[in-house]
């Protein structure tokens, strides 16, 4: 009737003759079609779902609505994921966990499951399409033959040659940092860990990217693009936990956050574009000899890469990789120092050591060079340790493009697989009873040969673990023993233990405040 009275409306004053009764019931009818589709789409792949993980999974703490989450306030913290390793120590291989009833993922909470999934080349899951408005297609979201031309051609550029190059700059910044710290220290004001850190590597990961000064470590976040980052960051944990949104990441777009999400993507792409656009300019103008500078960053590498068939990357690639870049290497680095401030200020002997070697290989010089690296033993065991508790990523996920066996059990193409680094690094099958200690000399060679590769895994594991895992180490190796050989460090609050929570890093839930005294 509706429809009728609407077309009849319509054809009032047309001169030509058009059922739009017609016309409406067709687009209705194909609309309906449409969506009856894509219910139908979800229903079997829910279906798939669970004939799949119900192999792996007896249900027992299964919710009709909230699936495994039931009692779940929104914070993946602390105590949810010892609710997850309790699980994981009763299971041993493997559990599933259920984002509600319909939204399974297949836990890989051993290193003899985890690694048949991290041999092979298998794509990001669906949660890391959150961040992809802002990284794009780089290294990190990139799939298939793309991932593999773009892992080709930014090898080189962590390449030992090149990564002695950023020594200078991770000095210069641990100098500034330092000065911050003496103020500090004659004020005798704490220093607030994860604030101070998360400045200093993104003052290092911005000069190093793309040679960007914004003065950031006295700026903090009043620049645009800093606030951009920061914001962006912050963000993308919020949907984590919101399956919708997940499904559907162009909805969230929708939402104010979404847009104001969107705005700071827009700020961060039109600073790296300027600053691509500029650099491309200097290096034509230049004919090649601008490259002949003391020390390339990590642009100039990506404008000159070129692959077998003497291609290079686009400008839209080179942004994708800046960003990817930055992100990777920015609050992983400074969660990874905060947590080691944090373990050696809760252990004063085991710091003790670290100052004694850094003091016997610095001989009193101020700065770290390349060959002090290797050195400073002790210290890389301790920053281990510290990634052993408190790995900056604490679980990474894989959509499966193929089927897969686990233990005898097929695994179909399309399952989301989680691999629990976190979990993995406190499991008592692999590391014993002793697990939960901080005893950085269970990283000796001669006690190390003894774990199973796959069951210490900061920087994932396989082909497609972090290509930047060197320049993460060499960083925080110079900042960490810059601090112990100016400060001891002390918890401010003795009797204060930190707990964590999961977002994009593995941050804590309060402020770690420590003690500085000058040495």
């Amino acid at each position: 009737m509706v429809i009728d009275a609407l077309s009849s409306y319509l054809l009032l004053d047309m001169p030509w003759s058009i059922n739009i009764s017609t016309i409406f019931r067709t687009i209705f009818v194909l609309v309906l079609c449409f969506m009856v589709y894509k219910v139908y789409q979800f229903i079997a792949y829910v279906a798939l779902q669970h004939r799949t993980l119900s192999q792996f999974d007896s249900y027992e703490d299964f919710h009709w609505w909230y699936g495994s989450l039931k009692g779940f306030k929104g914070v993946l913290n602390e105590d949810f994921m010892r609710g997850r390793l309790a699980k994981a120590e009763k299971n041993k291989y493997f559990f599933v966990q259920w984002n509600g009833p319909f939204f399974g993922a297949l836990t890989l909470c051993h290193p003899d499951t985890a690694k048949v999934v991290l041999k092979g080349y298998e794509p990001k899951g669906r949660v890391y399409e959150t961040l992809r408005p802002w990284l794009g297609d780089g290294l990190l979201l990139a799939k298939g033959k793309k991932w593999m031309r773009q892992r080709r051609l930014l090898t080189p550029a962590f390449h030992f040659d090149i990564l002695r190059t950023y020594m200078v700059i991770y000095n210069e910044a641990s100098d500034m940092f330092l000065t911050k710290l003496s103020g500090m220290a004659e004020r005798n004001e704490p220093l607030d860990v994860f604030h101070h850190i998360s400045l200093l590597t993104l003052d290092i990961i911005l000069k190093c990217a793309f040679s960007f000064d914004a003065n950031v470590q006295s700026t903090g976040k009043r620049h645009p693009y800093i606030q951009a980052v920061f914001d962006m960051c912050h963000d993308v944990p919020r949907r984590f936990t919101n399956p919708l949104f997940i499904l559907y990441p162009k909805l969230y777009m929708l939402t104010s956050r979404g847009r104001r999400f969107q705005e700071s993507c827009d700020i961060v792409h039109r600073e790296a574009n300027h600053v691509i656009a500029k650099r491309k300019k200097e290096l034509e103008a230049s004919g090649g000899l601008f490259l002949n500078k003391k020390r390339l960053d990590f642009l100039d590498i990506l404008l000159t890469a070129k692959d077998s068939d003497g291609n290079g990357l686009s400008d839209e690639d080179i942004r994708a990789e800046v960003d990817t870049f930055l992100f990777e290497g920015h609050d992983t680095t400074a969660s990874g120092l905060s947590w080691t401030i944090y373990l050696l200020a809760n252990h004063p002997e085991h710091q003790q050591k670290c100052q004694e070697e850094i003091d016997e290989v610095m001989q009193g010089r101020d700065e770290i060079q390349w060959e002090d690296l290797p050195k400073l033993k002790y210290l890389g065991l301790c920053l281990k340790e510290a990634m052993r508790h408190y790995p900056p990523v604490a679980g990474i996920s894989r959509k499966l493009e193929k089927d897969i066996e686990i233990m005898g059990k097929k695994v179909t193409a399309g399952t989301n697989v989680q691999l629990p680094i976190w979990i993995l690094h406190h499991s008592s099958h692999v590391w014993g009873d002793d697990v939960m200690e901080f005893k950085p000399e269970r990283f000796l060679p001669e006690n190390f040969k003894n774990v199973n590769p796959f069951g210490y895994i900061p920087f994932s594991a396989g082909p497609r673990n972090c290509i930047g895992q060197n320049f993460a180490n060499n960083e925080e190796k110079v900042v960490m023993a810059r601090i112990l050989h100016k400060f001891k460090i002390s918890m401010a609050d003795k009797s204060e233990k930190a707990e964590f929570n999961v977002a994009l890093i593995l941050k804590s839930a309060k402020e770690i405040k420590v003690a500085l005294k000058p040495r």
